[in-house]
């Protein structure tokens, strides 16, 4: 027997489908260069999801005021609109520098990427600050969460926004603590553009806020 005999011809067309089946192998999402998205991708795409959560909760919040609030315009207090504006500048302001920090951590600029986050924390504690003395001047005036439908709605609204600053200034300071102690790796970048996201996040319930229970109470 011939070393040729022993081996079975080759079909081309066979050898085509290998071919063909092991490109497709190749462009399939998941396996080689098509593989599945970085982490700078899949990071803040998981938490525009969880945003978008968390306005869906809001959204039942602002529900629940219209309906428990009503038409009660007696009842509701006299805000002090210098105070709710000092309030809506602060948080705006420190959105606006939280977006400068982000720059400068895209620059890898330590010193400004912490100056500007110290400063959006200390405005958003400025407004937080602004938000409890409020909270308390009402209180003392009988006008707490428990002195009406009204108020109920109004401290869980709004008290639930306090409650979301409150837990970003948190994560903004250990954000600093992170960059300075650990600099500028991309898992950091990551956290740092979700917290962005979250401040941002934040200043548009508030501008709801402003507009429908602070302004409208004032409508004519």
């Amino acid at each position: 027997m011939s070393i040729a005999s022993s081996f079975s011809p080759v079909d081309p067309h066979h050898v085509g489908h290998n071919n063909l089946a092991l490109g497709m192998e190749r462009d399939t999402p998941g396996h080689g260069e098509g593989g599945p998205a970085p982490k700078n991708v899949i990071v803040p795409y998981g938490f525009w999801i969880f945003l978008l959560s968390d306005i869906v909760m809001f959204s039942a919040f602002f529900a629940s005021f219209q309906v428990l609030a009503g038409d009660a315009t007696d009842a509701a207090p006299h805000f002090d609109l210098s105070n709710v504006a000092v309030e809506t500048g602060c948080l705006l302001l420190s959105s606006f520098l939280c977006g400068i920090a982000s720059l400068c951590a895209n620059r890898r600029r330590l010193f400004g990427t912490e100056m500007f986050l110290l400063l959006a924390g200390i405005l958003g504690a400025a407004f937080l600050t602004l938000e409890i003395r409020e909270f308390v001047g009402l209180i003392q005036q009988h006008q707490g969460p428990a002195d009406g439908a009204y108020y109920s709605a109004f401290f869980a609204l709004v008290g639930c926004h306090g409650l979301h600053v409150t837990v970003g200034l948190l994560w903004l300071g250990t954000m600093m603590a992170q960059i300075f102690a650990k600099g500028f790796r991309q898992e950091i970048l990551r956290r740092l553009a979700c917290f962005s996201l979250f401040w941002h996040a934040l200043d548009i319930v508030w501008v709801a806020i402003f507009s429908l229970v602070y302004l409208m109470r004032f409508a004519p």
